[in-house]
């Protein structure tokens, strides 16, 4: 029977893929600022609650909240807001693949701001997982990747915001509860995204279907109540490596349920480059 950390492991790295092709439905009916930055508030309310029933203080320690803020717009704001814009140019499978390159930036952000030496191993591996990325971008031809150049650059954004991020975070830790950090983090980081996309957007209620609304409320408590909840209680549970190397599920389920749901193609190139990224990314993350 496998243990209960490696069970809501793999709850939240299903959940965390399954969103991707969901939120690219929900932007034939919504637009993605709107969408994820209020889905981000309503799931932080959530999480508050939750950890309020465990018992967990939402009090922010005195001097600490330039840096939540801080770590908050980069880490959630920013993931947030540019993977959503992404997905106006990318498809599900692409934006799933590149949100792999996280480490990369992670490994090459702590190198100059946290002293941690890039070894040769994972410096080759994490040139290894980008190379697998340029195999997915660029198997279409020059035109069709220049088309996606903008959707591209967002998700790399999005990737090196949240690395950013992760890495700040290291340098200045935030004493908190992990559920009531994650609810700061997910408030702090969505409130601006929902302001503007209210602001410059302008959503209707009446244009979600019944599937936009299912969609919403995934997004709402699946990715930003359940697969946190998942997530921190693994971090509980597993060493910090094995987490890390368990979220390269999220990738696979993402193209895997892109090409189910949306019939987005899946084909030897798509496979190849998700392989080749995996791989270097692994490899990088056990060096």
């Amino acid at each position: 029977m496998l243990p209960l950390g490696l069970i809501v492991l793999s709850i939240a790295s299903v959940g965390w893929g399954l969103n991707f092709p969901i939120m690219k439905h929900l932007l034939t009916e919504w637009p993605p600022l709107s969408s994820r930055g209020l889905c981000g508030i309503v799931g932080a309310a959530a999480l508050a609650l939750i950890a309020l029933a465990r018992q967990e203080t939402l009090r922010v320690p005195r001097g600490m909240w330039l840096r939540l803020w801080l770590v908050s717009t980069l880490s959630l704001g920013g993931w947030v807001a540019f993977m959503g814009l992404a997905l106006l140019w990318l498809s599900a499978s692409e934006a799933a693949v590149l949100g792999i390159s996280i480490p990369v930036w992670v490994a090459f952000l702590a190198w100059p701001i946290l002293g941690e030496r890039l070894s040769l191993l994972r410096a080759i591996s994490l040139t290894v997982s980008l190379a697998g990325i340029a195999v997915l971008l660029g198997g279409n031809g020059f035109d069709a990747s220049v088309e996606k150049l903008p959707g591209i650059l967002c998700a790399l954004a999005g990737a090196v915001c949240t690395a950013l991020g992760t890495v700040l975070t290291k340098h200045f830790p935030l004493a908190m509860p992990p559920l009531s950090l994650a609810a700061w983090q997910v408030g702090l980081g969505c409130l601006p995204i929902a302001i503007v996309g209210l602001a410059v957007e302008q959503p209707q209620l009446a244009a979600l279907s019944s599937i936009g609304w299912a969609s919403m409320i995934y997004m709402t408590v699946i990715q930003f109540c359940l697969c946190y909840v998942c997530w921190f209680a693994a971090l509980e549970r597993l060493p910090a490596a094995t987490a890390s190397i368990g979220t390269l599920l999220v990738p696979v389920v993402g193209v895997l349920a892109a090409a189910a749901m949306l019939n987005e193609p899946l084909g030897a190139r798509e496979v190849a480059a998700l392989v080749i990224t995996l791989g270097g990314v692994a490899v990088a993350l056990r060096a």
